[in-house]
């Protein structure tokens, strides 16, 4: 409201002799009133102090305002407006005039205001100002005694109850104000007891008048206005009386009004977060417990429940801050209220209900109160059964309830609580109160998939608990029971829970327990493979493999490295030795605890950039720089051990497993002793030069004695034994000292210029990684490198230039961190030529990676952070462009695409990348394809990346560039040069792009402009929803795409400007956001249907053949009996949608199944040999309709299919006319080509439709036997037709 934002906000500070130009600017409008008076009463006001020669100060203009409304006060005939004026006049000089003079002008000014406010007069533009002056008056004199203050105390609580809104509105904002400042003063007690009485007197008046059919009882809305008061000002208030009136409130909450209940809990609310004196937790928790029982989904309004919900989690957190034991009594009550807030059919208030819920399980079950409930089940357990369980009891159970059938629609919601609660129970608790918890998740899990709307979820929920209690306590809860003889009916579905929720494991468990496992499932497949039974055998050789893929979890921050990891490590050895499936698995295991123990011994962050949960945290929690060096000790004396078996089975792996084997090595040789890697290096580099020898003979022999037979096998397996061996000694390279990496380097060195690409490649991979871990070797050989580098470049072979690219990076980014700025740029320009012409290889690896390089040395040479400037980029890019000059086509083109990539990298070279537009334009005039897709590749950059207003100034000469260019020749590029219009026309505006557009060409922006229209009709035409979540789906930046930029653009006409830049990754990532976003929403959106059905059981429906009742405290018939009312209906039959086929391999239609019997039949009695050819193509013709007969499948299961069977002849073919049913109809199945983009798709759909409208209505009319027998005839005619043709 306008007049109370003008009184309540302080005025800008002015000196005295500016004040009567303040107030006039802030009362300006003249449409108002009261500010012309205002305005007028100050000028004249002013004017005066001028003629009398005075100073027009604030204390000046006090003394005059004071003086004027003391000559009022005294009159009889006094204009209410005039004094309405004086007032407004009167706050706002308050403000200015020093606090000591006005409390030496208390008593006066107290006097004043008390025989102003006595005038009938004064309107509501007065009484604000006045309540103002009141409130300043009463801070002011805050030490002052309560006789001083009283009388204007009174008047301040009297406008509690006014009915002017504005009045009432500021008195209560002004009364908090000076409740506020009264804290530390001897006041505040009467003043809060001021405040009771006022409350008492109206519960008086409201409670003692009788009520009338057409009024409304005495005294009830005063009490709402002190109701409003005090949902502000009961915070502050003395803790006596804010007692008093808790206790009040909880008479009123009895009442059971609306209106009375909203305002009382906005009050505690305010209460609980702002109180700053004493409360009783007591009277509080009584008052919140009233609340929560008070809550009912069936009485109260969304927003009502939501507000309470939100209400308990502050409330009874405060409780708990004051009295602890009072808090965790109540908690059942509270926990039962949130429980029946669960079945309510308010969103927001469900998502309320759960967030109180998890605050409450976090904030207020503490360590002490689960050690009492666990005490209690101790004692119990030896005395005999509790009369009732302790409160962590009661709370378990109720979070176990949860999982019911009544709340089966808020099952995701559920498992979020049941998560909560066994995370802050943790491994110690978990088993003691959530045992059964567990069990039910279990039996969700087990029932069918139908049953389960949330598996993902309650997956989740089952691993939340796997990393609470840890694997041990789970697996006793749940065990895997592979012991059993149907393995189907083991708990294989914990294997992937088991796999990415366990972590603070112990590694002697799974050697105790897991490895024992294996070794009987192994023994159990020999045994069916001995019987025959195939399937079998392979079933249990594949747990085999998932109970050895629980390692690397097993390995995820162990709590027993140093005391168990030394009898692993013998079972690892041999399982290395003898199966080669596991040894990638055990090699991740080797890895992530090595790296893990590092990182926490190096200080670094263990998991970047990524949320953890709180199992993780509490295992990392235990990681201390101490637990990290012994478990590092630990593995240090195992690694030699390791070491020999696992380059032991390297010579024996494949090229698929060698990479992990030797990422192992590589890690173990980080932390193994210098000797023992030496020692290994020094044996592999013999047998290095042993084999290199004997490649150097055989490659003499061979050019010596042309007749001798072609040895190029042996000569492969030589490369392929030095490439391994070139590998292994890289992977020591962490264990390595400088002589050792010497050797290494020579060693490589020396075959830089063989012929054979493989060993070259895999030298100048060594040479990567030499110069990657190793700067000091850099500073010590950097110009016999660099020679290096040179010498070799004219024989490097085609597939060694990825990893020759990585060295050059190395080189120029290590000479830009310690060289000069000069020997950075000569050595940069010496190398630059061939990292752009490896923007144009073959090998998409190699493109890559030059890409890469290209940007990263870019970087730094404009990092800031790096030591870069904006300079070093730019003179960087314009060597990039130097290229341009180039004599042959393929430079041209490659420093082209490599001022496109910067471009698109760094927002600043744009502008740089414009001055390169005319050599643009003038090499598009070559009419070569190689220059011209790189032209018209960075043109589309230029135009993504630029804003609207650079595009203008260069508009003109793009669009002449383009078209110019387009008329001149005869090209495949067409497509392009659209599409970078139509880029132009959605960045500057369609009259932007008229304006510069040639005449002769207004065509093509004709049909851009329609095609946009068409476009623009097709996305109006979605719903908002679709809309929206695409439009989050896809505001996503993708990365750089080598194909999408200078490609041919031959299918790029129909492709969308804004998915320039995206490649598959990206198109599917924005997809799987698409969807995941519509399921979030369905998930959210439940109906009221929905939530009544699972609240209400349909007894109606049950089978009710036993004759025993159906025993409702058990779950599991429960559900059951729920499952079979819903399908009650539906009877799927999974071989219907399975197609048949003959012994030709033409599919056999079976109408309603009543040729079933007899194929399986026939079946039966064919040769196996047809059988197995028979279910072959069955299978390969289910393969190819598998999407369409899924989709048929759900449709018919969920029962809304219909295949009018009722209608068909059990005698004939054809439909037939039944009792009490409508005429036999023929209708079009629906057709997914009918929304398909290609405009065939929906022309055949729409064909097959207007057969049907046709037929439809040339039988109009007609009975059922007359249009059978006009069919008849239609098809006769046909066929006779058909058979003319023939002859």
């Amino acid at each position: 409201m306008e007049g109370v934002e003008m009184e309540t906000a302080r005025p800008v500070q002015h000196s005295g002799d500016d004040f009567c130009a303040a107030v006039i600017s802030q009362f300006s409008n003249r449409s108002n009133e009261h500010h012309t008076h205002v305005c007028n009463s100050i000028g004249t006001m002013s004017q005066e102090l001028i003629d009398l020669n005075l100073p027009r100060t604030a204390a000046v203009y006090f003394r005059v305002t004071c003086s004027s409304l003391d000559r009022l006060s005294s009159s009889t005939d006094a204009a209410g407006h005039l004094i309405d004026a004086m007032l407004t006049i009167l706050s706002l000089v308050v403000d200015r005039y020093p606090l000591s003079a006005l409390k030496t002008q208390h008593a006066y000014l107290s006097e004043l205001l008390t025989r102003v406010l006595r005038i009938k007069s004064i309107g509501v533009d007065g009484l604000v100002p006045a309540i103002k002056c009141i409130s300043r008056l009463l801070i002011v004199s805050e030490k002052a005694g309560w006789e001083d203050v009283a009388q204007l105390y009174g008047f301040l609580v009297s406008y509690m109850t006014d009915d002017r809104p504005k009045v009432r509105k500021q008195s209560h904002l002004y009364l908090r104000e000076v409740l506020q400042y009264f804290q530390s003063a001897p006041v505040l007690a009467p003043a809060s007891e001021t405040i009771t009485n006022v409350l008492e007197r109206f519960l008086l008046i409201a409670g003692g008048s009788k009520e009338n059919v057409s009024e409304e009882p005495k005294g009830a809305q005063e009490l709402l206005y002190i109701l409003d008061a005090l949902k502000i000002c009961l915070p502050y208030m003395s803790s006596k009386s804010s007692t008093t009136i808790l206790n009040y409130f909880k008479t009123l909450l009895q009442l059971r009004y609306p209106m009375i209940t909203r305002r009382i809990s906005d009050g505690l609310n305010a209460m609980c977060l702002h109180s700053v004196g004493e409360l009783s937790a007591e009277v509080l928790v009584d008052l919140l417990c009233s609340l929560a029982t008070s809550v009912s989904s069936d009485e109260s309004s969304g927003d009502s429940i939501t507000f309470t919900c939100r209400l308990l989690d502050t409330g009874m957190k405060k409780v708990y801050s004051l009295d602890r034991q009072i808090c965790v009594v109540k908690l059942p009550v509270v926990f039962s209220a949130l429980q029946d807030v669960l079945v309510s059919e308010h969103e927001e208030a469900l998502v309320a209900a759960v967030a109180t819920f998890k605050s409450l399980i976090d904030s207020c079950i503490d360590e002490s109160l689960i050690k009492q409930g666990v005490d209690e089940i101790t004692v119990g357990a030896n005395s005999g059964p509790r009369k009732s369980g302790s409160v962590i009891e009661k709370v378990c159970a109720t979070v176990e309830s949860l999982l019911s059938y009544h709340y089966e629609a808020v099952l995701d919601m559920s498992f979020q609580i049941v998560s909560t609660m066994f995370d802050k129970l943790g491994s110690k608790y978990s088993s003691y109160f959530l045992k059964k918890t567990l069990e039910s998740l279990a039996e969700m899990q087990n029932s069918p998939d139908g049953d389960v709307t949330f598996r993902k979820q309650l997956h989740e929920c089952i691993g939340t608990a796997l990393g609470a209690m840890g694997p041990e306590n789970f697996l006793s809860v749940l065990p895997l029971k592979l012991e059993a003889e149907d393995l189907t009916e083991s708990n294989h579905w914990l294997f992937p829970i088991l796999k990415q929720y366990t972590v603070g494991a112990d590694l002697n468990f799974f050697t105790t327990l897991i490895l024992p496992m294996v070794g009987k499932m192994k023994r159990k497949s020999a045994v069916l493979q001995q019987e025959g039974k195939t399937y079998s055998a392979r079933s249990a050789d594949g747990i085999v493999y998932s109970l050895w893929s629980l390692l690397p979890s097993f390995c995820n921050y162990p709590v027993d490295t140093a005391e168990s990891f030394k009898g692993l490590k013998i079972e690892l050895c041999t399982a290395l030795k003898e199966e080669p499936d596991v040894r990638g698995i055990i090699c991740s295991s080797l890895q992530i605890l090595i790296q893990q123990n590092k990182r926490i011994l190096e200080g670094k962050e263990n998991t970047p950039n990524t949320e953890i949960g709180i199992s993780e945290k509490r295992a990392i929690a235990l990681y201390t720089a101490e637990v990290a060096g012994s478990n590092l000790t630990t593995l240090k004396s195992s690694a030699r051990d390791l070491l020999v078996v696992l380059t032991g089975v390297y010579s024996e792996s494949s090229k698929e497993t060698g990479g992990i084997l030797l990422s192992a090595i590589s890690e173990l040789a980080s932390i193994s002793d210098k000797k023992v890697v030496t020692l290994f290096f020094k044996k592999t580099m013999q047998n290095l030069l042993k084999l290199t020898k004997e490649a150097g003979i055989q490659r003499n022999s061979s050019k010596s004695d042309s007749m001798q037979i072609d040895n190029s096998s042996h000569e492969d397996s030589l490369s392929t034994a030095r490439a391994q061996l070139f590998d292994l000694a890289v992977s020591f390279l962490p264990g390595l000292n400088c002589e050792e990496i010497d050797v290494l380097f020579v060693a490589a060195e020396n075959v830089l210029k063989d012929t054979d690409g493989l060993i070259q490649k895999k030298a100048y991979r060594v040479l990567s990684l030499i110069f990657q871990h190793s700067d000091d070797y850099i500073s010590r050989n950097l110009e016999k490198v660099l020679s290096l580098m040179i010498e070799v470049l004219p024989s490097c072979h085609f597939s060694a230039k990825r990893y020759r690219l990585d060295c050059l990076y190395f080189l120029i980014i290590h000479v830009s961190k310690e060289g000069s700025e000069q020997r950075r740029q000569e050595i940069t320009a010496s190398f630059l030529t061939e990292i752009v012409l490896a923007l144009k290889e073959a090998n998409k690896k190699t493109r890559n990676r030059a890409y890469e390089i290209l940007v990263q040395i870019g970087h730094a040479c404009g990092d800031e952070e790096k030591g870069g400037q904006k300079e070093k980029l730019a003179h960087f890019f314009n060597m990039v462009a130097g290229g341009l000059a180039g004599e042959t086509p393929h430079m041209i083109s490659a420093a082209m695409t490599g001022l496109a990539r910067l471009a698109y990298e760094f927002s600043d070279l744009v502008s740089a990348a414009y001055n390169v537009l005319p050599s643009t334009f003038l090499l598009l005039q070559r009419k070569n394809k190689e220059i011209v897709k790189a032209n018209l590749g960075l043109l589309k950059v230029l135009v993504a990346k630029s804003q609207a207003e650079s595009l203008q100034t260069h508009l003109r000469s793009m669009v002449e560039g383009l078209l110019n260019w387009q008329d001149s020749t005869k090209n495949h590029f067409k497509a392009k040069v659209k599409l970078l219009l139509e880029m132009l026309v959605k960045k500057c505006g369609l009259n932007a792009v008229t304006e510069v557009m040639p005449e002769e060409h207004m065509k093509l922006l004709k049909n851009i402009r329609k095609l946009k229209e068409r476009k623009e009709k097709k996305r109006s035409a979605k719903s908002v929803e679709d809309k929206s979540v695409i439009s989050k789906a896809t505001t996503s930046r993708s990365r750089w795409n080598h194909t999408k930029i200078f490609s041919d653009f031959g299918d790029d006409e129909e492709m969308n400007s804004d998915d320039e830049f995206e490649d598959k990754n990206s198109i599917s990532t924005r997809r799987t956001k698409y969807s995941s976003a519509l399921q979030s929403k369905a998930t959210m959106l439940r109906t009221k249907r929905t939530r009544k059905a699972a609240k209400s059981l349909q007894e109606d429906s049950f089978d009710q053949l036993d004759d025993e009742p159906l025993d409702l405290l058990d779950r599991q018939k429960t559900r059951s009996a729920l499952r079979s009312s819903q399908l009650v209906n539906k009877k799927p039959d999974s071989d219907d949608d399975e197609p048949f086929l003959d012994s030709e391999g033409r599919i056999v239609v079976q109408e309603d199944g009543k040729y079933k019997k007899l194929d399986r039949k026939k079946k039966r009695e064919m040769p196996s040999d047809e059988t197995d050819e028979l279910d072959g193509r069955r299978s390969e013709a289910g393969s190819h309709l598998s999407r369409n007969t899924q989709k048929r499948r759900r449709t018919s299961e969920s029962g809304y299919a219909y295949t009018g069977k009722e209608y068909s002849s059990k005698k004939a073919g054809g439909d037939v006319m039944r009792k009490d049913k409508l005429e036999p109809y023929a209708y079009w199945p629906l057709d997914h080509k009918m929304v398909s983009r290609r405009p065939e798709h929906r022309a055949a759909a729409r064909k097959g439709m207007s057969s049907v409208v046709q037929l439809a209505k040339k039988l109009q009319g007609r009975s059922v036997a007359s249009a059978l027998s006009v069919n008849g005839v239609l098809r006769g005619k046909g066929k006779k037709k058909g058979n003319q043709k023939k002859r």
